[in-house]
């Protein structure tokens, strides 16, 4: 059955002849206003929640990982929040009414569940154990969370379609590098917000002077955020989409639905591939999100604040990395080829880090955390640019929203299993905080090994001849 209103939309309009025209500098620097959101965004739910939760509130780290992780547990959603976005406009757009009405309930969402961390901290303010209070206030932060993580998908994944949409093969890595580079100024610019607000916060006996800094920045930052998500999208797609162009199903009544949607994702055998690929890769970078300052708090005595800052080092390199790869390494290596070396690179930064513990170093491991974002960088452009290609113009959205469901239940699993690998070490090896810790590392350094390995049997133009067929076969069926 059809999944559309039987009257056409207006959106769906045949354009004038001719594609619109290509993308500039300054309209790809506008589109990273968005992905600039979303960076500062994850430095507060990320970065500050989670150490204020294992350091201040004395919440274990499976149970504070756990929680924050659940935003991503949700992530199968995109598929359906992409789909959406293919087939149903929103406001009259295939793509910016969903990123709007996403932000604004991200945005909201985000300071409600700061309320419940202190409700849950206040639960167990005589130290953890399982209560009524501490099972209430658990289940309501984790459900405010999984909210949260609904509203950004409804969001993100309709964004990146749009980046489909308003771009051409040739011209994605850079865009991906600019886009993705504007994500790493928001971490870079929330964490040194964040550090200098939280500077004189350095023990858990100025709780109160966290509660209300921090309750400060979750009401003003996602205002801004919001404001960041209009700017950034605010008449781009009527400008510049080629969706019109490129489907072949844009007029049709009978679009492609979900079902049929998800038939032309699994037509080919490189999707299963490519989605394994992502989750190993986004295991591999991501799986120490959850302990990374707690590294810098337990291991090296760093403040708040310096484990704050950590995220402006990591940021600095990765937007290095991004915009280095987007405009010289991507063009000269090939995507896939940029993809393995950066992998390879980040592996290569874990065993670093692991030897700064050894040697207490502050500035040593805030050099090894540089380094490590630098090569995330040159593996995240190659492989979001990929990623990017692996799309059919008709069911844009869908790809989009599976390959995020790879990245985002690899990223959920990987925060819970970081710390839980966390925890584990530090019953193994009891005293020796580096080994506990290095355990974490190590694990990523197998999975982005598993990554590589993945990555060789990646074949582009086999998806899209794959795709094309499955789709063919299913407009013709229609037709007869």
């Amino acid at each position: 059955m059809s999944t559309l209103p039987s009257s056409p939309s207006p959106a769906l309009v045949p354009p004038e002849p001719g594609l619109p025209r290509s993308l500039k500098l300054p309209e790809m620097f506008r589109l990273g206003l968005f992905q600039m959101g979303l960076g500062i965004m994850s430095v507060l739910t990320l970065g500050v929640l989670n150490r204020v939760m294992i350091g201040e509130l004395g919440i274990p780290a499976t149970i504070a990982a756990g929680t924050i992780a659940l935003h991503q547990f949700v992530a199968p959603a995109r598929v359906w929040f992409g789909q959406l976005s293919d087939t149903r406009p929103l406001f009259g757009l295939h793509r910016t009414g969903y990123v709007w009405l996403g932000a604004g309930v991200f945005s909201t969402v985000a300071f409600l569940a700061v309320q419940a961390m202190w409700r849950l901290g206040a639960a167990s303010a005589t130290g953890w154990q399982w209560t009524p209070g501490t099972l209430l206030w658990t289940g309501v932060l984790g459900g405010l969370f999984a909210v949260y993580g609904l509203a950004l998908s409804s969001s993100s994944t309709p964004f990146a379609a749009l980046l489909v949409d308003v771009s051409d093969e040739g011209d994605r890595p850079r865009l991906v590098g600019i886009v993705w580079s504007m994500l790493m100024v928001g971490i870079v610019i929330g964490a040194i917000a964040t550090g200098i607000l939280l500077k004189q916060v350095e023990t858990a006996s100025a709780i109160t002077l966290v509660q209300g800094k921090i309750n400060g920045l979750f009401a003003i930052v996602p205002l801004v955020v919001m404001g960041l998500t209009v700017a950034a999208t605010l008449g781009m797609e009527r400008r510049f989409s080629r969706y019109g162009q490129r489907t072949r199903t844009a007029l049709r009544e009978d679009q492609i639905n979900l079902g049929r949607a998800i038939a032309i994702l699994t037509s080919s055998r490189q999707t299963a591939i490519f989605f394994s690929f992502l989750v190993a890769m986004t295991a591999g970078l991501f799986m120490q999100e959850a302990v990374l300052e707690p590294y810098g708090a337990e291991v090296f005595d760093m403040p708040i604040a310096a484990t704050t800052q950590l995220n402006a080092f990591f940021g600095m390199g990765t937007l290095l990395g991004l915009s280095g790869t987007g405009f010289a390494i991507a063009p000269r290596l090939g995507k896939t080829l940029t993809t393995k070396v950066g992998c390879l690179a980040v592996a290569a930064c874990f065993v670093l880090i692991i030897a700064a513990g050894y040697s207490g170093d502050q500035t040593l491991l805030k050099t090894c955390v540089g380094l490590f974002g630098f090569a995330s960088g040159v593996a995240t452009t190659g492989a979001i640019s990929l990623m990017l290609d692996l799309t059919v113009a008709e069911t844009a959205g869908t790809f989009i929203g599976a390959w995020g469901v790879a990245q985002a239940l690899s990223r959920a699993l990987s925060t819970v299993l970081g710390g839980a690998i966390l925890d584990l070490g530090k019953v193994i090896f009891k005293a020796d905080l580096v080994a506990a810790y290095g355990l974490v590392f190590a694990s990523q350094i197998g999975a982005l090994l598993l990554a590589v390995y993945l990555l060789q049997r990646v074949n582009v133009r086999q998806f899209q001849r794959d795709t094309d067929t499955r789709l063919g076969t299913i407009l013709e069926a229609d037709l007869d």
